[in-house]
């Protein structure tokens, strides 16, 4: 770690405490009086003349943290602050005394001269530092509230001090990283952190109140039950087995009902290896429950009746609200209830014609024909099955338009491997969804408590995972052999409480309402040589061969930059996400081509030999590809030829700075 040169002066000044037998960083204090309580005592107030001439007499204590200071001649005034309020206090010369935790002083011996206990406060006391005081309140001639000291002591010295000036934390990475700093004077954030804490007690209250039971649940399991996410894996040495961090904890709350319990709800900590942007943390707090003898239309009238309470104790929020949408375009959204229903079924089929019911798990090609032949497209949906192509469809033509709270319900079965179907329309579950303009808050559906479709259901998610489908939900047997002793019907929901809270409180981030949001590792100081290196060293070479038409070339760039994107194993930039100086997102999904090179058939052969050869990545796009109409071609005709025989009409690699000389020698720049 650096330090500046103020701070190593303030750990010399630590250490000649130390070597005076005062202690720095204090065992405890317990005798603390809140600013806000004592700028409440104005009737306490002192003549200062009668301060001046015989001290303080009140002998009140409390402790603060002090912010800043002026000196005039024989008074020091210090700014102090603490989790309530800030006050000015003072020290004057010849009516202090000093405590160093093992005696009371006027002078001390320090580093071999006497310094007065006014001299320790101005020389050895430094902003940011903490102590505590005796004293009495007056009010200075420019009519400021002022305590004044009798007697102080420190409690816990400050090393490094804040940049320049305290209201320097401005950048956004800086304020997730350094929370603690961002705190200190940022009202807003402190108040809107304290504010979550009051969210989430209001939301305990309304459950206990409602005859609910919270219980815990492990965040180890054997299986990544539930959601349509892909989970983190970790490895237990003592089992040498490898367990899942819980994507929810579903299957084990539904587990406490089978006896006695039968309203239960968790707030849980879950985990998901999923991107981040602005609404998806990959760590986050759920709200989940339970209720036996529910289904999902009672969990829809507990839901109104939560955000009623909510509203009604929580003064500080507002039932109207401005909330940005997917596209950060802002819209007036209002609470007040009841909320409005939408089909999930009719909706969709309404706006884009296609009935989203009729498709079964492995109709996921049909589905992909009739989205294109509906004039809808979305990134990746070739390598989708159907209940993520649903749900990406919905994304796409229905969610956009929802803006105040709605209920959306009335979900196809191939959605939810755990959700109860209906017993007059067997191909929907019955689920919903509280959408607030574009943003999902809270899910919830009449649960699945029949073993044997539990069981198959299960089964067709192990098909899915054998199809590569990362988000597809893995088995667990444990759950189906508990549910084979008797699960009572029920309806189980699930709410979001940084979304959720975000929302309320009109924040465009989830991070703005999480303390220590989860952060990379900072990177340490390099080089502006070394930087580049590192930079370049993940940037795409792009070499092509211009004897072709342009419009095949162009053809070739664009199919490789596709395959790239699918295929690569490595991360071209830090950030995925930039903002710019009015915070619009702006999205790196691009390649930044390092080289536009040309070359002829041999050199673009032995450049591919050569990536190979240096296990270099490598995208190549080819004559057979162009050319072949089936896969079957392709795969036939490229096993026809050798790597040096194929003609290359462009290919892309993640090329190493360190190679780059040796693997673009002989090519020309591209159009030369």
């Amino acid at each position: 770690m650096e330090y500046s040169r103020e701070s190593i002066d303030r750990m010399k000044k630590i250490q000649d405490l130390k070597d005076a037998w005062v202690i720095p960083y204090a065992n405890n204090y317990r005798w603390k009086i809140d600013i806000s309580e004592i700028i409440s005592k104005q009737d306490k107030i002192k003549e200062v003349d009668i301060l001046m001439e015989n001290w303080a007499i009140w002998e009140f204590k409390t402790a603060w943290r002090l912010m800043s200071s002026r000196w005039m001649w024989k008074l020091i005034f210090w700014k102090i602050l603490d989790n309530s309020n800030w006050i000015q206090v003072c020290f004057m010369k010849d009516k202090l005394v000093f405590n160093t935790w093992r005696e009371i002083v006027t002078e001390l011996e320090i580093d071999w001269d006497i310094k007065s206990s006014f001299k320790i406060a101005e020389k050895f006391v430094n902003v940011w530092d903490y102590i505590w005081v005796i004293w009495d309140l007056f009010i200075t001639k420019h009519w400021e509230l002022t305590i004044f000291v009798k007697e102080f002591q420190i409690l816990s010295k400050a090393v490094r001090p804040l940049p320049e000036k305290w209201h320097w934390i401005t950048d956004q990475e800086s304020i997730y990283r350094q929370r603690y700093l961002d705190m200190i004077m940022n009202d807003e954030s402190y108040n809107r952190l304290k504010l979550r804490s009051k969210y989430i007690k209001v939301l305990r209250d309304f459950y206990h109140q409602n005859d609910f039971t919270e219980v815990e649940t492990p965040v180890l399991g054997n299986s990544a039950s539930w959601a349509a996410a892909k989970p983190f894996i970790t490895h237990h040495n003592d089992f040498d087995q490898e367990f899942y961090l819980r994507i929810s904890p579903e299957t084990f709350l539904k587990r406490t009902t089978v006896w006695r319990f039968e309203r239960v709800v968790e707030f849980a900590r879950d985990f998901r290896n999923e991107w981040s942007d602005p609404s998806h943390m990959q760590e986050f707090t759920m709200i989940e429950h339970y209720a036996s003898w529910w289904n999902f239309e009672d969990n829809m009238n507990y839901v109104e009746k939560m955000f009623d309470y909510i509203f009604k104790n929580m003064p500080e929020l507002k039932k109207e609200i401005e909330v940005k949408d997917k596209m950060w375009n802002p819209r007036l959204v209002n609470f007040q209830t009841p909320w409005q229903r939408i089909d999930y079924i009719e909706w969709v089929k309404k706006v884009c014609g296609i009935d989203v019911s009729k498709y079964f798990i492995w109709d996921e090609e049909k589905l992909i024909n009739d989205i294109k032949k509906a004039w809808v497209e979305f990134e990746w949906m070739n390598q989708m099955l159907v209940p993520t192509l649903i749900d990406y469809l919905f994304k796409k033509v229905l969610r956009p338009s929802i803006v105040w709270p709605a209920f959306v319900y009335n979900y196809p079965k191939t959605m939810q491997p755990l959700a109860r179907q209906n017993d007059e329309h067997p191909e929907i579950v019955e689920q919903f969804q509280v959408i607030v303009n574009g943003w999902e808050i809270i899910k919830a559906y009449s649960e699945l408590v029949d073993p044997a479709i539990q069981k198959a259901n299960f089964e067709d998610q192990s098909k899915a995972i054998e199809k590569w489908d990362e988000e597809a939900t893995t088995p667990d047997d444990d759950f189906v052999f508990a549910m084979e002793y008797w699960m009572p019907c029920q309806s189980g929901l699930w709410m979001w409480i940084e979304r959720s809270f975000s929302i309320l409180t009109g924040q465009d981030n989830l991070r703005d309402v999480v303390l220590f949001p989860l952060m990379k590792t900072e990177k340490q100081n390099l080089s502006k040589k070394e930087q580049e290196n590192i930079y370049r060293s993940k940037k795409v070479v792009v070499i092509a061969d211009d004897s072709q038409p342009s419009w095949i070339v162009a053809n070739a760039i664009w199919q490789l930059g596709i395959s790239i994107w699918g295929h690569c194993d490595q991360k071209l930039f830090e950030a995925n996400v930039l903002h710019d100086k009015e915070w619009n997102t702006h999205y790196t999904d691009c390649f930044y081509w390092m080289s536009n090179l040309a070359g002829s058939q041999e050199q673009m052969a032995e450049f591919v030999s050569k990536c190979y050869n240096a296990w270099v990545q490598v995208f190549d796009f080819s004559d057979i590809m162009r050319k072949a109409h089936t896969d079957d071609d392709m795969q036939k005709w490229y096993k026809e030829k050798a790597t040096k025989d194929i003609w290359y009409i462009a290919v892309w690699a993640l090329i190493n700075w360190d190679f780059e000389k040796e693997f673009l020698s002989g090519l020309r720049k591209f159009g030369e």
